[in-house]
């Protein structure tokens, strides 16, 4: 089987060392090891009895519940099959721009949908170690031009403040930020820019429900833009995209208070404990980080030690040789529970000692 481009392919991995996919503990994908939540779970048990019927087109009861939790009407709302179906469907407003811009390193996903509608992409590569880092776009790009980035972004974990985002709005007619992580940061630290959404036609926000609330396999995300593209956006797609199950489990989760500070407090723990057991393992170098997954330098590489790692302790990381200027002198990993980080720890120790 062919070298995956995502992470939490379980199913590459077990092949690879020819074991059960349920023996694999996945450091690879970025999801809550918390989740999902009992009230999502019992949601979907509830929704059970809807799967008879079409849902609902329109999503009234789920853009009304997540316009309750942003503080935007509806309107601006659309619910998706996950962010990437999002995604395909901002490559096709970029791709009407005379060109795209795309920072690298980034999400590999953001070529697919530019690609499938022929966007002029322009790669380019920002120092993504630089507390500047998005001077490299201040000043590139013409009238027709747009640009795509996520903030925090993937695969650094870098955290680009609002100001900082602010002056791409003025510079380029059309920008995506992409913030499917922006729920694993601190509210204190929080960086959206849902709250300047409305003074901007040409922003779109996508955020993804999968991550924060461990639902990837219900595919299930939401973009927010102004009404009128948004009401284009649902006369191109298909007229059910998001099933009974998602809609019903997305509505439990926003609204389950207590699972998103129970994740706040794990994350902050965890993190910081695997922080401090990387930094005491020879040959790593890990970066500020805010969100749920860290990046890690190496000196033996990437792929060497996820192979390894695979082979001898069952465990999966995340190379980078498909994050461009990244390569195989870095991997990515999730934050888990404090066992499996232990898990994981151990097994660096093991191989980098």
């Amino acid at each position: 089987m062919k070298q995956p481009i995502h992470g939490g392919n379980l199913v590459w991995a077990a092949e690879q060392i020819g074991c059960p996919v349920s023996s694999i503990l996945d450091f690879s994908a970025s999801i809550n090891p918390l989740g999902p939540p009992q009230s999502v779970l019992t949601a979907i048990q509830w929704a059970l009895s809807t799967v008879q019927h079409y849902p609902d087109p329109n999503y009234t009861e789920l853009r009304q519940a997540l316009s309750e939790w942003h503080q935007l009407p509806s309107e601006w709302i659309l619910p998706g099959n996950g962010a990437a179906e999002l995604l395909t469907w901002a490559g096709c407003e970029l791709a009407r721009q005379k060109e795209t811009y795309v920072m690298i390193p980034g999400f590999k996903d953001y070529w697919r949908g530019l690609q499938a509608f022929g966007a002029n992409i322009i790669p380019v590569s920002f120092p993504w170690q630089s507390s500047d880092a998005l001077k490299c776009v201040y000043n590139v790009g013409e009238n027709d031009a747009g640009i795509i980035i996520n903030n925090p972004h993937n695969p650094t974990g870098k955290l680009f403040t609002r100001e900082t985002l602010l002056p791409l709005l003025e510079r380029f007619s059309l920008v995506v930020v992409d913030e499917a992580f922006m729920d694993f940061v601190d509210p204190a630290q929080e960086e959206s820019l849902i709250s300047v959404i409305a003074d901007y036609p040409n922003l779109i926000i996508v955020r993804s429900l999968t991550k924060f609330y461990s639902l990837p396999g219900l595919r299930l995300g939401y973009a927010i833009a102004h009404p009128q593209r948004i009401q284009k956006w649902k006369s191109w797609r298909d007229p059910w995209p998001v099933n009974s199950l998602a809609v019903q489990a997305a509505i439990a989760a926003i609204e389950d208070k207590e699972f998103t500070e129970q994740t706040r407090e794990w994350l902050s723990v965890s993190r910081q404990q695997l922080l401090t057991g990387l930094s005491q393992i020879k040959g790593l170098n890990t970066f500020p980080n805010y969100v749920n997954f860290i990046l890690v330098e190496t000196e033996i590489p990437g792929p060497k030690l996820q192979q390894k790692l695979l082979q001898k302790y069952h465990i999966l990381i995340r190379d980078c040789l498909n994050f461009e200027t990244l390569g195989d002198r870095y991997f990515r990993i999730a934050v888990r529970t404090s066992e499996d980080n232990n898990k994981l720890l151990e097994g660096l120790s093991d191989i980098c000692g």
